[in-house]
């Protein structure tokens, strides 16, 4: 662990919690995600994919431990509605972690807040057309257009999501 600069924020909330409390967090955050999954699954995989959960995955940077609960709640959600197959079970967990990992990272470098809105819109909308394209056979252009564009929101609910959380000191 790099020792902090003056005046340097700590965002890392999690490094006081247990092993429990962590383990615990994660199964709360996986059940969250994917019960929001469920209940806007009738927009979550429609043709623009508004994922209002993927906003969830902003979380990692208060809590890096949550990178791979990321990852499996999205696995979770895509085999419990996904309907698409391995290849999007395997890929959705590979854009939870990636999308995750640049999440902390954005603020691990103590980015602006507003940079948590790229890799929420981006990966997915980049990475997931590459599989999705070929399965439900629609050019890979066409798909990341509008998987960005429904990503756009849950992108803008993730950093209002870490901004109230921090500010209560969650």
């Amino acid at each position: 662990m790099r020792a902090k600069r003056s005046g340097e924020r700590n965002f890392d909330k999690s490094s006081s919690m247990s092993n429990v409390r962590k383990i615990t967090t994660s199964g709360i955050v996986i059940a969250l995600y994917v019960a929001v999954m469920f209940f806007t699954q009738g927009f979550a995989f429609g043709q623009y994919q508004i994922r209002i959960a993927t906003s969830i995955y902003a979380l990692t940077a208060i809590h890096p431990f949550l990178i791979v609960p990321m990852g499996l709640s999205n696995l979770l959600s895509n085999i419990l509605m996904g309907g698409l197959g391995i290849f999007d079970i395997i890929g959705g967990f590979i854009v939870g972690i990636l999308t995750s990992t640049i999440v902390y990272l954005i603020k691990r470098y103590n980015l602006n807040d507003w940079l948590i809105t790229l890799p929420i819109i981006l990966i997915p909308g980049l990475i997931v057309p590459i599989w999705l394209s070929y399965l439900i056979n629609v050019p890979y252009r066409i798909l990341a257009t509008s998987i960005i564009i429904g990503q756009i929101l849950p992108g803008i609910f993730g950093v209002i999501l870490v901004k109230n959380l921090r500010n209560k000191g969650i």
